[in-house]
């Protein structure tokens, strides 16, 4: 096949991704691909579609293209992403961020009265979370915790790439060993929450190439992250402090009375852009 010119490139993508994704989605696909590569807008993909790529150029289209038909995530295939208009590298060791978890950080940001605040991120993954929450409160103490050492590799990087202080720390969650040194103004958490019987709903890409660690929990216990994670910021939030955690959106009123019976008393339950119980704020 010639493998050209953009204009070729994208009818191949276009032809061989046809009844795996929407139009829509390969659309954007081959702008991912040329913004990556080139810098191009989507108008200039359309201005310029006779420009020529060289070898190196044209052998990544082809990786990419063979990949999107594994179902290997279009962000894996470039190596980031944009969060809250940042860009954050990502790999097979942490979640690829996902919009309703920006809702859950601009629901932070948009609470927060406190010109230095002190926050702590348990599970943090790619560390989208403490680094949009540090680059838009530049004077906060910020930290985060994770199980993965893989994982706090990525979310070290990404603090370098947007030049932020985070303190990462590897520690379990469920058993942690290191505990914070003071009180703390927010605690904020997106964990698993996803049960073992949700699998067969969930698509390729996700269930082939991100983390079962960071997804999955028992179906017997699906609560068991904010259980502890409750506990925790109870004993260590401030008086006027507050919990945040991105939720299943099945278990929305579970996760509030969970709250309520470890002691937190006001309690708010907000859906996400598609409708869905998807946020818990929680305070005293």
């Amino acid at each position: 096949m010639d493998f050209s010119n953009i204009k070729q490139i994208s009818a191949q993508f276009k032809k061989e991704l046809e009844g795996i994704y929407p139009p829509e989605e390969i659309r954007n696909f081959i702008w991912i691909i040329f913004e990556h590569l080139l810098g191009f807008t989507k108008t200039d993909i359309m201005m310029k579609e006779t420009q020529t790529l060289n070898a190196e150029q044209q052998d990544f289209c082809r990786h990419a293209l063979h990949q999107l038909t594994q179902y290997e995530p279009i962000q894996h295939i470039i190596g980031s992403t944009i969060f809250y208009g940042l860009t954050f590298k990502v790999n097979r060791h942490v979640l690829i961020p996902r919009p309703e978890t920006e809702e859950l950080v601009e629901w932070i940001l948009q609470d927060n009265t406190i010109p230095a605040p002190s926050i702590l991120d348990i599970g943090t993954g790619s560390g989208c979370i403490p680094v949009v929450l540090k680059k838009n409160l530049p004077k906060a103490e910020v930290s985060a915790w994770d199980i993965s050492p893989e994982a706090l590799s990525i979310a070290r990087d990404n603090a370098r790439i947007n030049d932020l202080t985070i303190t990462y720390q590897l520690n379990d969650a469920l058993q942690p060993t290191v505990f914070p040194t003071q009180k703390l103004d927010i605690i904020v958490s997106n964990p698993p929450y996803i049960r073992i019987l949700e699998k067969e709903w969930m698509h390729h890409n996700v269930l082939q190439y991100e983390p079962h660690l960071a997804l999955f929990v028992a179906d017997n216990d699906p609560l068991i992250f904010y259980r502890k994670i409750a506990q925790l910021a109870y004993q260590f939030l401030k008086s006027n402090g507050f919990l945040y955690v991105e939720i299943n959106e099945a278990l929305g009123k579970e996760t509030c009375a969970l709250f309520r019976e470890i002691g937190f008393t006001s309690i708010e339950l907000r859906k996400d852009l598609f409708g869905k119980d998807r946020m818990v704020k929680a305070g005293f």
